[in-house]
């Protein structure tokens, strides 16, 4: 007959190591309600979902809570973090999860996406004078094209501006007409705004890599360029 399991014999080291970086995680005041897995976007993706990850770490599943792929395929979205009656850090738990694969081993897409970030500015690893010509360029489009517009302004990089807004790199690189929307709600309402030509896109994969030197990086640049070189009051991060 199999012996119930003793809690006294649960080795529950990686719980330990996330309580020790975040002890208000509240790991251990699970309820098994089910509230952080109902709505769920992940949820029975590679037959997994927040309530049954929880359980397996909880359990001292050490090896098989560092191994499941589903630590990608959540979206950190928080959704089950603010529907859990016990505030128990799910998103935290995955991203700790994520930090401790090795970098090798995590997708390359998220890994590419960092890296290009570091290297370029964005993830798409468009180099800063090819954004500035396309934004230029649709920017002339619209101007040429629309009468309501003829007067639209958009720079790069223009000092004092109220407003430094980044950007999708995806859109300038493959729907640059997707642009075109934000501009001209900015436009409409006289907004005083400019792109940064350094660290410009909206997006970091480094955060969702779990990178935290890479996420620190691209953040530091970011601030600096915009404290020291622009001077402008708000950063609106359309990501």
């Amino acid at each position: 007959m199999t012996s119930p399991i003793e809690l006294d014999e649960l080795d529950c080291d990686f719980k330990e190591s996330v309580q020790e970086s975040t002890p208000e995680a509240n790991l251990d005041l699970c309820l098994t309600c089910g509230a952080c897995t109902g709505g769920c976007p992940a949820s029975e993706l590679l037959d997994m979902d927040p309530r049954k990850l929880l359980r397996m770490v909880l359990l001292g599943m050490d090896d098989e809570v560092r191994k499941t792929p589903w630590a990608w395929v959540c979206t950190m979205c928080a959704r089950c973090f603010k529907a859990c009656p016990m505030k128990i850090n799910i998103p935290k738990l995955v991203y700790s999860i994520r930090k401790s694969w090795p970098r090798d081993k995590a997708p390359k897409g998220i890994r590419g996406s960092c890296d290009q970030h570091i290297r370029t500015g964005n993830a798409m690893g468009v180099p800063s004078k090819d954004f500035i010509w396309v934004v230029e360029d649709v920017a002339e489009e619209i101007r040429e094209n629309d009468p309501k517009f003829k007067d639209l302004q958009v720079t790069v990089d223009r000092k004092e501006a109220h407003f430094v807004i980044n950007q999708n790199s995806r859109e300038p690189v493959t729907e640059p007409d997707e642009l075109g929307p934000l501009w001209k709600i900015l436009h409409t309402v006289g907004a005083d705004w400019t792109y940064p030509s350094v660290m410009w896109a909206g997006e970091n994969y480094c955060l969702f890599l779990a990178d935290e030197e890479g996420w620190k990086y691209i953040l530091e640049e970011f601030v600096y360029h915009i404290d020291n070189n622009l001077g402008a009051t708000v950063v609106v991060n359309t990501e």
